[in-house]
């Protein structure tokens, strides 16, 4: 038997499970995995924090340090996300630089911390034009199953939360906490058939026509929003995302604490 037909049998039976509001591990058409967090896990690092979302596994470390503001923002600090997908997290990842997918990853836990300014850079301005902190989140994916943008946003936000500035290291200071001000929380949305399910696993995503990811602040604002795929989503759907991604967020919100 081939893995195309496998795959066919297998979204033939996500479907048949959907149309009957059930999922294969139990869960409802809105309902996520179980959450652990465990921060504090690299010991080099200012920050860190490794986050198990079901079967998937994100860690993301925080590294902070002096440097030079950019000229357009000179009395604010530098605040940069990389992600890397390893090959050890799952088949379809290959080794070398950051692909499509990274990048991606990347950008969408960068947009959802930057526009709800989760940390205020402002406060990391040492020396107006001279000398800011620069603060660099890593984001590694240790096992695929699904939604690696929650997970991965979670892992950055539960990092910054417990990261400290090293001042002292060099010798600029005592130690402070990064200033936080909020707490991010991503919610994804995948469209399957015509039903919309969060936090899917691997097969899910895999079969899915549409992704809808929406960041919201402690307030429940709308911070970001990221849709993939090229399915279409419609205004029900995308108003359904949204109730959905407050909701969620608030929980989530408390997990991380």
């Amino acid at each position: 038997m081939s893995n195309y037909i496998v795959a066919e049998i297998k979204r033939d039976h996500i479907l048949k499970l959907l149309s009957n509001g059930k999922r294969e591990d139990g869960r409802s058409l809105d309902d996520v995995r179980d959450i652990k967090i465990d921060t504090g896990c690299i010991e080099s690092a200012d920050g860190s924090a490794r986050v198990k979302l079901g079967k998937t596994e994100v860690i993301a470390g925080v590294k902070i340090i002096p440097g030079t503001p950019f000229a357009d923002t000179p009395d604010s600090g530098v605040l940069t996300t990389g992600a890397e997908l390893i090959p050890m997290a799952h088949a379809t990842f290959e080794s070398g630089p950051p692909g499509e997918s990274a990048i991606e990853l990347a950008r969408v836990v960068d947009r959802g911390i930057r526009e709800s300014g989760m940390v205020d850079v402002k406060k990391l301005c040492m020396v107006p034009g001279e000398s800011v902190w620069m603060c660099f989140i890593d984001i590694y994916a240790l096992d695929h199953d699904g939604n690696l943008f929650d997970a991965a946003n979670i892992a950055a936000v539960a990092a910054l939360k417990t990261a400290v500035v090293p001042a002292e290291q060099y010798g600029k200071g005592k130690n402070i906490p990064l200033p936080v001000t909020c707490v991010p929380v991503s919610v994804t949305s995948v469209k399957i058939g015509n039903d919309l399910i969060l936090d899917p696993n691997f097969d899910e995503e895999a079969i899915s026509s549409a992704r809808l990811t929406v960041t919201t602040d402690d307030n429940g604002n709308f911070r970001a929003m990221q849709k993939g795929g090229k399915g279409s989503i419609t205004r029900e759907e995308l108003s359904l995302s949204l109730d959905r991604a407050v909701e969620k967020g608030r929980e989530i919100r408390k997990i991380i604490g």
